[in-house]
């Protein structure tokens, strides 16, 4: 009964406004009450700050910069053979295996569409029909910075506006095609596996998403999607090495990661299983 209520309770909250406050709270730099504020979130959930770069609650001016910490340098070694792609984050599996046609398995029967999931456009989503998925979850415990599978040229973005539902395991069990009604900013690559479209999609409280070359790209938010396009080549080509940086998330959410068919194939992995960042995901085929 508890599990349902959180659930349809999600369905009347007024989440972007929610999240929209909770943002604003997060970016305050609040001297002392910031300070305390980190300390409850430390112990709420756990949070290893062994591994952070800055150790001390007190180090950080503001919430948002303590949640988007980095890690101590070297402390996640990116696997280095180039036919090997690494895990892009710390977090747990939700799901991992093939697409079906145009459809991705969420969780207990669920399934979403891949057309709507990367923003409603048949033409992009073609080339990953019959390939490969991951959606990984990142809890608040987590380091949340996302980080490249591969080597790849950034070739579209697109901003795709929606829910902010929690995409905690809970949700993703009850609510249907949660990941592809959530807002979300889809980017694409090319790179040696082929296209690759790496998903990240908000969630309730999650305040902002930002991408290393466009900074914060939510909010603000809209009702429309929009679709940017890079060069492929020239000098303005935005090209990211396996393990490097490419966004992040300022309160926790989740990814979703989509290959071409016959491209690579994916570390065996149930759900809840962990990943960590720059370990082996999996491998190129093509």
């Amino acid at each position: 009964m508890l599990n349902w209520f959180k659930v349809n309770l999600q369905y009347v909250l007024p989440k972007h406004l929610i999240s929209r406050l909770v943002g604003k709270l997060a970016a305050a730099e609040a001297g002392s009450v910031t300070t305390t504020l980190i300390r409850l979130f430390i112990k709420q959930f756990n949070v290893n700050m062994q591994e952070a770069k800055f150790e001390q609650p007190e180090e950080y001016r503001s919430f948002n910069e303590f949640f988007t910490r980095p890690l101590k340098d070297g402390l996640r070694p990116i696997v280095e053979g180039t036919d090997e792609l690494c895990h892009a984050v710390d977090g747990a599996v939700s799901q991992l295996g093939p697409i079906k046609g145009d459809q991705i398995f969420q969780a207990k029967g669920h399934e979403y569409s891949l057309t709507s999931l990367l923003g409603g456009k048949p033409d992009i989503a073609a080339p990953f029909q019959g390939g490969d998925f991951a959606t990984i979850y990142l809890s608040p415990r987590d380091y949340h910075r996302i980080h490249m599978p591969v080597d790849g040229v950034l070739t579209d973005m697109i901003y795709v506006p929606g829910e902010l539902f929690s995409v905690n395991p809970l949700t993703a069990e009850n609510v249907p095609g949660l990941f592809a009604r959530n807002e979300r900013l889809v980017t694409l690559f090319d790179t040696p596996a082929g296209k690759m479209a790496l998903v990240l999609v908000g969630a309730t409280i999650v305040a902002s998403i930002e991408t290393v070359w466009a900074g914060n790209v939510t909010p603000p938010t809209g009702k429309n999607v929009v679709h940017w396009q890079y060069p492929t080549n020239g000098d303005n080509v935005i090209a990211l090495k396996k393990g490097e940086e490419m966004g992040r998330f300022k309160l926790g959410s989740t990814i979703v990661v989509c290959f071409e068919p016959d491209a690579v194939t994916l570390e065996a992995m149930q759900s809840g299983d962990p990943t960590k960042l720059g370990t082996l995901f999996g491998k190129i085929i093509r």
